[in-house]
């Protein structure tokens, strides 16, 4: 790392070259955005720690889920923001691969823990006379310990791979973020066995997870199917394919990025797509995971009645 800071100390992120007018009206468009996100999952968290209720296998995964994607956003979106009203601004070249290093542990945890929750969820349809028993806390904290480690070790070793590489000019980044793909083309040595180790990585924690996600809520939907209840089928219905969506939207633009021939993704419509991991996903997924639920709005109803008891009194 000293080898590399002696000859690049600092990157500038291009982000979007659009002009100041654009640039303005997009930094008051995320910046709403961001507060969105922080609000949402807030929430999410405060209900969920607050309410026994809510202290369950199904809410301790979305608790998880709620500081992955608050961590995730503010990784990326605080910069992204201030690269908007000065965009040549530089970012040190420690922090670049923090950020770096952050993206990839934060983006890895979440598909793993997408699949644990994909997995509550088969257990809880297809085995609910079983499912305290094979949910039990101590497999519910060995799964998220499990995707948080599994994240950061992966991180690591991106890291490590990329600070042997020697960063000698230019030092502008074409993205709004120190995205690993945008740092690597800076490098002035082969990367070869950077993107090998990206696409092995890929496809552990995509492709494997995905195929996993997919076999469980098949398994889901022939359970639903079953169901001879008409309520409780489609109550079921509602809750996983707005989980299926979040998922296949989650992982199929990550396939894109990191598994697709790079010549048909030109570099704009990348950072489109990297929007959805800094903004849309981290937003949509309280909305759809917790805010949709009977329960949740349960908790969210009394806690504001609370509040409107205690102003009046």
């Amino acid at each position: 790392m000293e080898e590399n800071q002696t000859m690049v100390t600092e990157f500038v992120l291009l982000g979007f070259c659009l002009g100041p007018k654009i640039h303005r009206i997009l930094f008051a468009s995320f910046s709403l955005f961001y507060a969105f996100t922080l609000l949402g999952n807030g929430v999410i968290l405060g209900l969920i720690c607050g309410n026994s209720r809510l202290h369950t296998p199904m809410y301790f995964f979305l608790s998880h889920l709620a500081i992955v994607d608050i961590a995730y956003a503010c990784n990326t979106v605080p910069q992204m923001l201030v690269n908007l009203l000065d965009p040549a601004r530089p970012i040190s070249f420690a922090g670049c691969m923090t950020q770096t290093f952050l993206f990839l542990a934060f983006a890895h945890t979440e598909c793993l823990l997408l699949v644990a929750m994909s997995y509550d969820r088969f257990v809880a349809i297809c085995h609910p006379l079983r499912y305290t028993t094979i949910m039990g806390w101590r497999d519910c904290s060995a799964l998220v310990i499990t995707s948080w480690a599994c994240g950061s070790l992966l991180g690591v070793v991106h890291m490590g791979l990329i600070l042997r590489l020697p960063f000698c000019g230019p030092h502008q980044i074409n993205h709004f973020f120190c995205e690993i793909l945008s740092v690597l083309k800076l490098a002035c040595a082969d990367t070869t066995l950077n993107k090998v180790v990206i696409f092995a990585a890929s496809v552990f924690v995509l492709v494997g997870p995905l195929c996993l996600v997919l076999v469980s809520y098949t398994r889901i939907l022939v359970a639903i199917l079953r169901m001879q209840s008409g309520q409780g089928r489609r109550k079921a219905f509602s809750t996983c394919s707005s989980h299926l969506c979040v998922v296949g939207l989650f992982f199929g633009s990550a396939i894109v990025m990191y598994m697709a021939p790079k010549s048909q993704h030109p570099e704009e419509q990348q950072k489109i797509l990297f929007l959805f991991y800094s903004f849309f996903n981290p937003m949509l997924n309280p909305l759809i995971y917790s805010l949709r639920n009977a329960e949740v709005k349960c908790a969210l109803r009394r806690v504001l009645c609370k509040e409107t008891h205690s102003q009046l009194v």
